[in-house]
C-alpha cells in the first residue's frame, strides 16, 4: 500500500528523501500540482493541512471545483475468461454487463 495522509476529503502522497532528510508529498485527486514537505511526521501533517486549506481558499476565490471531477466511465482490461463469466452472469440476471461491474466495484469499495 502506498503511504498516504488524509485531511477532509483530500489525500496526499507521502515520501521520504533520505539525502535531504525530509518528508514530502503532493495533494492527489486534484487538477493542479500542490506539494508540501516537513522534516518530521508532525511537520509533514501540518504542511499538508496548510496546503489543503490554502488550496481550498484559492479555489473559492477563483470559483474552481477543488477535487478532480470524473466522467463516470473508464476502460478496464480483464482476461477473456473473466469477460465471458461477467457476460454470462449479466445474461442470467437480465442486466447489462456494466451493472455487474458497478455492483462488484461498489462491494469492493464499501467493504
Amino acid at each position: 500500500m502506498k503511504d498516504k495522509i488524509t485531511y477532509n476529503e483530500f489525500i496526499g502522497s507521502v515520501h521520504y528523501n533520505e539525502s535531504d532528510n525530509v518528508f514530502y508529498g503532493k495533494i492527489e485527486g486534484i487538477n493542479d500540482l500542490v506539494t508540501f514537505e516537513g522534516e518530521s511526521v508532525e511537520g509533514l501533517r501540518k504542511a499538508f493541512i496548510e496546503a489543503v486549506d490554502d488550496y481550498i481558499e484559492i479555489c473559492k476565490q477563483t470559483s474552481k471545483i477543488p477535487l478532480k471531477t470524473y466522467k463516470g466511465s473508464f476502460n478496464i482490461r480483464i482476461s477473456p475468461e473473466l469477460h465471458r463469466k461477467v457476460a454470462d452472469k449479466a445474461i442470467k440476471l437480465g442486466v447489462p454487463i456494466n451493472r455487474i461491474i458497478q455492483n462488484a466495484i461498489e462491494r469492493e469499495i464499501n467493504h
